[in-house]
């Protein structure tokens, strides 16, 4: 495999956002299985920040009451941070000799009577301890309110995130198999850890300090306006300056932010389809070129982090730098006024530090653009993903499925992936109770888009597919499904036992019903040999298991299921010869009076079924039982024979 261009790997493995309404590759998910992940690009700019915005604060609505206890906290610690502020004034003035006493506030409150002429060192000392005493008061109370302030927020925090990961999981589960066909495991997990962390940490860190910015905001300028109208209108000439700088910076951030998602998804969604496929990549020898690739996606990944950190770590020091600019240009002013126009050294002292104050938020604010944007960018990731259509809801007058008969027809029935493209022509056959129905043909010739359309996970564009005579469309989905099993070609085991995974087919099934199923599936044998036996804990996808192990495991799910609908699709080719032959009694017995639906490619295993269906390009061109199609020396008798092989 040659390596491919960074523009073909962006458009492959990043963000999925851009396509994600769109279905499969023509050849859908049968044959022609190639259309997980293609109909991806890479995410655009956001299509309405406002809305994500107002979507992220409805998360943290839902704590309403906590949030305003929240706020109350936050009003008490910068009450105490600003009267703090305030009475750093009186220990100035009454330290300083030159200064009245009746220039301190808690001069006048605590000692009315005090002049020039009494206020000597000995009362001036008192008067430091009150002072003193008051502040610590002070700022134990803004230790207090900062401490549940931090906490409550946290809890909220933590609670819509947990929320939030909720919902998207919660709308994974009910999304087709379409939008899975359609998009890369990295691609949704990308979601699930970087996009959901993102916001968290938003929630968490940015939401406090942006309410607390603009509450210290307006405390600190009203004790200036109050300490001195003129230094106050100095500071605020360079609000709009601050304004503009942080606009034009965190415009370009969150261009590069949104860049630099979309790449992390793109490198995630490689990282995931390589690690599953090591196997195939070192039997080829594509190693070399996986780094070559990986090395450009990280590359382009790097450059994008580069951008997005450096435009967002830039803010604080231009809005820092900027405000000691203006600190110093009012500490100059103040001083002139302290020297001519009687302005005293504690009401400069608390206005400076005021004024350091009042741009603090302000760059505090400024800087938490990186976390933002980066947060917003995840935010729409994420609920693109949340947007994305469930399945259609069963119709309102839904029948139950309560007991199965087993007669399934499909007339006429055409289907198509993509509205351009059709994969089904017309399709017309019928299976009664406890037959055997093989499919055969080429692949991409839709046998696997047959079955797919059985238990709908796709609805059919025409015509119809009925069971014991009633349209599949009437029932509720889920009494539909419990009643058709399936085995596939791709097994999947979970984390946990064997016993665990077997009984995945009907969770309220006895461990006896569960041997029993793997003695029908022929897997008995083999799981006794384990250490453990059924208790055998299996991680990694059995990755402890050969795959004709793992297949009889998923077997023997299908055989304690009951389903009186078998669904076979390849479920033997991950077996060799002699395993598969050893287990043709338990296939037997599992397809014993049951509607089993078969897809094999060996076609030995397909003999003695009741009918046989070859379809080519999505029609049925022959149709009968075995030797009947041998003798009419047509596409089967090629395939049977080995005359023509499959395409």
């Amino acid at each position: 495999m040659a390596k491919r261009s960074l523009e073909e790997l962006q458009k492959r493995y990043a963000s999925a956002a851009a396509m994600t309404a769109k279905g499969p590759g023509m050849g859908g998910p049968g044959g022609g299985r190639g259309g997980r992940g293609r109909n991806m690009g890479p995410g655009g700019k956001p299509k309405n920040q406002k809305a994500t915005i107002r979507r992220l604060l409805s998360y943290i609505a839902a704590y309403r009451t906590r949030l305003i206890i929240v706020l109350v906290f936050m009003l008490l610690n910068t009450l105490c941070s600003v009267a703090a502020g305030y009475f750093l004034r009186d220990v100035i003035n009454v330290v300083d000799k030159a200064v009245p006493p009746e220039k301190s506030v808690l001069v006048r409150l605590f000692m009315p009577d005090a002049t020039a002429e009494t206020f000597g060192v000995p009362e001036r000392i008192g008067c430091l301890g009150i002072i003193l005493a008051v502040l610590a008061c002070i700022y134990l109370i803004g230790i207090v309110t900062n401490y549940f302030q931090s906490r409550l927020m946290l809890t909220v925090s933590q609670n819509a995130t947990e929320k939030l990961r909720n919902d998207l999981y919660g709308r994974l589960q009910r999304l087709p198999v379409r939008y899975f066909d359609s998009n890369t495991t990295g691609e949704l997990m990308s979601r699930f850890t970087n996009d959901i962390d993102a916001i968290d940490m938003m929630i968490n860190n940015t939401v406090v300090s942006l309410v607390s910015g603009v509450i210290s905001l307006l405390g600190t300028l009203v004790m200036m306006i109050w300490t001195n109208i003129w230094l106050t209108l100095i500071t605020i000439a360079f609000v709009p300056l601050f304004t503009w700088l942080g606009g034009v910076i965190a415009k370009a951030s969150g261009k590069y932010y949104k860049a630099q998602q979309s790449a992390l998804g793109a490198v995630n969604g490689y990282i995931e389809e390589t690690v599953s496929g090591s196997k195939v990549i070192k039997v080829f020898n594509h190693e070399g070129t996986c780094v070559e690739e990986f090395n450009s996606l990280n590359d382009d990944m790097r450059d994008k982090q580069f951008k997005a950190q450096f435009y967002g770590g830039v803010m604080g020091p231009v809005m820092h730098n900027l405000s000691n600019i203006s600190y110093a240009i009012t500490a100059g002013l103040g001083g002139w006024l302290c020297l001519f126009h009687g302005f005293d050294v504690g009401g400069l002292t608390i206005f400076c530090n005021y004024a350091h104050q009042f741009s603090f938020p302000i760059n505090n604010i400024s800087s938490q653009a990186t976390t933002i944007m980066s947060a917003l960018a995840g935010a729409e990731r994420v609920f693109t993903v949340m947007d994305q259509p469930p399945e259609p809801a069963d119709l309102p007058d839904a029948l139950p499925l309560d007991e199965v008969k087993g007669d399934v027809v499909l007339d006429d029935v055409s289907f198509g992936y993509t509205p351009d493209h059709t994969v089904l022509k017309h399709i017309s056959l019928y299976a009664y109770a406890g037959q055997k129905i093989a499919f055969v043909g080429s692949t991409g010739a839709g046998k696997t888009t047959i079955t797919n359309l059985i238990n709908r996970f796709y609805d059919i564009d025409s015509g119809s597919i009925t069971i014991d005579g009633i349209d599949v469309r009437s029932y509720k989905r889920d009494d539909l499904r419990s009643h058709i099993a399936m085995v596939l070609q791709d097994t999947h085991l979970f984390t946990g036992t064997i016993m665990e995974n077997i009984r995945y087919g009907r969770p309220d099934a006895t461990d006896e019903e569960v041997i029993a199923a793997a003695k029908t599936a022929s897997a008995h044998s083999f799981i006794m040999r384990l250490s453990k036996g059924y208790q055998t804990v299996l991680e990694g996808d059995g990755a402890n298991l050969s795959q004709g192990q793992r297949q009889l495991l998923n077997i023997a799910r299908a055989a304690i299921s009951k389903a009186p609908i078998l669904i076979l699709d390849e479920a033997t080719s991950s077996v060799d010869t002699r395993t598969e032959r050893h287990i043709e009694h338990g296939m037997d017995r599992l397809m014993k009076n049951r509607t089993t639906f078969v897809i094999a490619h060996r076609l030995s295993t397909v003999r003695n079924a009741d009918a046989i269906m070859v379809l080519e390009r999505g029609e049925i061109i022959e149709r009968g039982p075995h030797d009947h199609l041998l003798s009419l020396k047509g596409r089967y008798y090629e395939l049977y024979t080995g005359t023509k092989e499959l395409d």
